[in-house]
């Protein structure tokens, strides 16, 4: 779709601004130019049809569905949880990018303070803004844990897991129990004495698994001790499998929501 029409021009060619104030007249020629080269209205429309979309999509109450008058006692807040925990998904991953520039995944002299807690050390009292950094990176994935689990809760009590959501639901799950790894790597990061006894204990978890807990204390932890090996592979499972996996599943699991719709109360 082009923005000219035939009746916006005089006999010579001249776009008509006789009506316009000159900021208006500035906006459209400048606006006019962009859409010759870019289609700039095409991409206006379909962000237009996108928010109506979205607008469909989100929960109707009975008094809105009905005209009834009193609207207070069906309004959804807790329909927001999911978008929460998203937002606070985001905010983690790029205060958590952020931080990555400064960390290092190191243990160092057994002997003296380790280097990934001296990284946290100096991110903490040298860096500008890092206490700040890092405390948006830490109470962002609480807030995301929480609503998380706010979230399944709420599908659970409104029967929105049910037929046809099925999958939805157990997308739902696998996501939760991710945000749990997610938040015992990032545990674990600062290498410290709460980092090691939580590792700790997440050996002696591993070897209780029957059969294959031997295995899985190797594949996780490098070993039945902790060491170096520990922290690489908790680094590399917080920062570069773990986000990738989220995210996919993520943009997944809005994908559905997006076909569906969101269910109201059973």
């Amino acid at each position: 779709m082009s923005l000219e029409k035939k009746d916006d021009y005089d006999h010579k060619g001249w776009m008509k601004t006789k009506d316009l104030t000159p900021v208006e007249t500035t906006f459209l020629t400048v606006l006019i130019w962009l859409d010759k080269r870019l289609r700039i209205v095409d991409y206006l429309e379909l962000m237009e049809t996108l928010y109506y979309r979205v607008n469909l999509q989100m929960p109707k109450s009975h008094t809105e569905q009905y005209n009834l008058d009193n609207k207070f006692w069906y309004w959804y807040p807790l329909y927001t949880l999911g978008l929460f925990s998203t937002l606070s998904y985001i905010v983690a991953a790029v205060s958590g990018a952020l931080l990555g520039f400064y960390y290092s995944p190191a243990q160092g002299n057994p002997e003296e303070a380790t280097v990934a807690y001296n990284s946290i050390a100096f991110i903490m009292q040298d860096l500008q803004f890092g206490f700040m950094l890092r405390s948006i990176h830490r109470w962002s994935a609480q807030v995301m844990v929480a609503a998380v689990f706010l979230h399944m809760l709420r599908v659970y009590f409104t029967g929105s897991y049910k037929e046809p959501r099925e999958l939805n639901w157990i997308l739902g799950i696998i996501l939760i129990s991710l945000t749990m790894v997610f938040g015992y790597t990032g545990y674990l990061l600062p290498w410290d004495q709460l980092a090691f006894w939580a590792g700790q204990i997440g050996v002696e978890m591993s070897l209780s698994i029957p059969l294959a807990g031997e295995w899985a204390a190797q594949l996780l932890f490098g070993g039945f001790t902790l060491s170096q090996a520990t922290l690489q592979r908790m680094y590399i499972i917080h920062v570069f499998l773990l986000p990738f996996v989220v995210t996919t599943l993520i943009a997944i699991h809005i994908g559905i929501v997006w076909v569906q719709g969101i269910a109201e109360p059973h």
